[in-house]
C-alpha cells in the first residue's frame, strides 16, 4: 500500500516548544530486503527529544534530522522481500535512532518484539524505552542477581519505574529516591523496599540506604540523574558494586575518587540505546522480547503512562516532560 504524506512532529528551530510543528513529510518508500514499515500509532516521549529540539542531541546519521522520537508502537504496514518474522497486521513495538513521531517508521526486523495483547498503543507506547534501557543495565550489563539490592534514582520516571518492577520481580530488594515524596509514594505500589526523597543535596540519601542495607551498601545504583548523585553513588555502594550511569540530568562531569573505587574494586558502567550499533540494537530487543515482554502479558510488570496527548499537543507534551511533574511516560498519539 502507497501512501503519499505523512504527518510528522518537526523542529523547524531549535530552542523551545515554539519550534516544534506538525508538517507533512515523505511517507518512507516500500521497504526492502530485512526492512519493515510500520503505521506508527503511538510514540513516547524522551528526555533526548527535547534535548534534540534544544539543539544539543542531534539524531545519529541515516535518521531524519528535524523529526524526534526514539519508540513507537504499530502495525506492520509492509515488509522487504527477506523479512520473515513479521507480516502486515502484526502489532510491534521498538526502538529507533530517530524519526519516531511520524506516520510511519521503516526499521529492520531484528528490531522489533511483538506488543502482547492485554496492552493497548498509549499502555504499549509507554513500553519500549524505558523497559528495554532498564532491562539492558539492570541484568544484561549490571548482572543483577535474585538477592541483591538495587538503588534507582529518579524512581518515578519512565527508565525508573520499568527498572523498579523489574528488579522487584527478579527478586532483588530495591529501594528508590526522587526529588518529591508524592512520587515516590506512588512508585511504592511498584515493589520498592523503602525509599527517600533526595532535597537540594543529594548526600541526603547516603544515610538511609546504610540503614536500609544494615552498613553493607547496595550491589546495583541504577543512575538517571548524573554528575550531581556521583559522590553519593559511589559512598552507598558495597564491595564489588557496580554503578550503572544512564543519565545526565544534572551534569556530566563529575570528580573521581579512584582510591575508593579501587578499595571497593567497584565497578562503573555507561550506556545509552540510541548511539548503538544495529546488532548492539537487535540484541537488546531481542532479550527484552524473551525477558520482558513474557511479564507484561500476564501483568506481572505494567507501563506507566503519565499523560497522553494528541500530535498536534506536542508542545503541551514537551511542557509537560519538562515541568518534571510527570509519573511514567507522557505518550503522543498519532491517530
Amino acid at each position: 500500500m502507497y501512501h503519499r504524506a505523512m504527518r510528522a512532529v518537526t523542529i523547524v528551530t531549535h530552542g523551545g516548544v515554539e519550534g516544534l510543528e506538525v508538517h507533512e513529510s515523505p511517507t518512507p518508500a516500500q521497504p526492502t530486503a530485512d526492512r519493515v514499515r510500520v503505521r506508527v500509532r503511538a510514540a513516547a516521549l524522551n528526555r533526548a527529544d527535547i534535548l534534540q529540539r534544544l539543539g544539543r542531541y542531534p539524531a545519529p546519521p541515516g535518521y531524519p534530522a528535524d523529526i524526534p522520537g526514539m519508540e513507537f508502537v504499530g502495525e506492520v504496514d509492509a515488509v522487504g522481500s527477506q523479512v520473515t518474522q513479521w507480516k502486515p497486521g502484526q502489532r510491534v513495538f521498538g526502538i529507533i535512532g530517530g524519526g519516531a513521531q511520524a506516520e510511519f517508521v521503516v526499521i529492520p526486523e531484528n528490531q522489533l518484539a511483538e506488543i502482547p495483547a492485554n496492552l493497548g498503543w498509549p499502555e504499549a507506547a509507554a513500553v519500549p524505552e524505558a523497559f528495554i534501557t532498564a532491562h539492558d543495565a539492570l541484568f544484561t550489563q549490571a548482572k543483577l542477581q535474585m538477592g541483591e539490592t538495587v538503588l534507582v534514582h529518579a524512581a518515578g520516571s519512565g527508565v525508573g519505574t520499568a527498572a523498579v518492577q523489574l528488579a522487584h520481580v527478579a527478586g532483588a530488594r530495591v529501594f528508590g529516591t526522587s526529588r518529591t515524596a508524592d512520587k515516590l509514594l506512588r512508585a511504592a505500589e511498584y515493589g520498592l523496599s523503602a525509599s527517600a526523597a533526595v532535597g537540594s543535596d543529594p548526600a541526603t540519601f547516603v544515610e538511609p540506604v546504610r540503614e536500609w542495607t544494615s552498613g553493607n551498601g547496595v550491589d546495583v545504583v541504577l543512575d538517571l540523574v548524573g554528575a550531581a548523585y556521583f559522590d553519593a553513588n559511589l559512598a552507598v555502594l558495597a564491595s564489588q558494586g557496580r554503578l550503572m550511569l544512564v543519565g545526565t540530568t544534572s551534569g556530566a562531569q563529575a570528580t573521581l575518587n579512584i582510591g575508593l573505587v579501587m578499595s571497593k574494586r567497584l565497578k562503573l558502567r555507561g550506556t545509552v540505546l540510541r548511539a548503538r550499533s544495529a546488532e548492539e540494537k537487535a540484541r537488546a530487543t531481542r532479550l527484552f522480547a524473551k525477558h520482558v515482554v513474557p511479564l507484561l502479558a500476564a501483568g506481572s510488570v505494567r507501563p506507566v503512562v503519565d499523560r497522553v496527548y494528541k500530535l498536534d499537543q506536542v508542545r503541551e507534551a514537551h511542557l509537560r516532560l519538562e515541568s518534571n511533574e510527570s509519573f511514567g511516560k507522557v505518550v503522543l498519539e498519532i491517530q
